[in-house]
């Protein structure tokens, strides 16, 4: 039986046109939608395993993402006033 890895998005440089890394570990994530939302201006590229060649690490895991629920929940993005 074979196992099927889930999709995984990157994030592409406007100016290095590489992927964009944390630490020296691609920043990946299994939902492009919710990547291109939360990275409006970034190209988010589709990387297969590989393709990668590097290391990497879900954006979940990234200190800038710990108070972000995923998946996203739209109550945290709208403004409540």
């Amino acid at each position: 039986m074979s196992r099927t890895m889930p999709d995984r998005y990157g994030l592409v440089g406007a100016s290095s046109g590489q992927l964009l890394t944390y630490q020296g570990q691609a920043i990946l994530h299994d939902n492009r939608r919710e990547m291109e939302f939360l990275f409006p201006n970034t190209r988010v590229v589709r990387v297969t395993r590989g393709e990668l060649g590097q290391p990497w690490m879900w954006l979940k895991h990234h200190p800038a993402m710990e108070k972000t629920t995923f998946p996203l929940q739209r109550e945290e993005f709208v403004d409540a006033r």
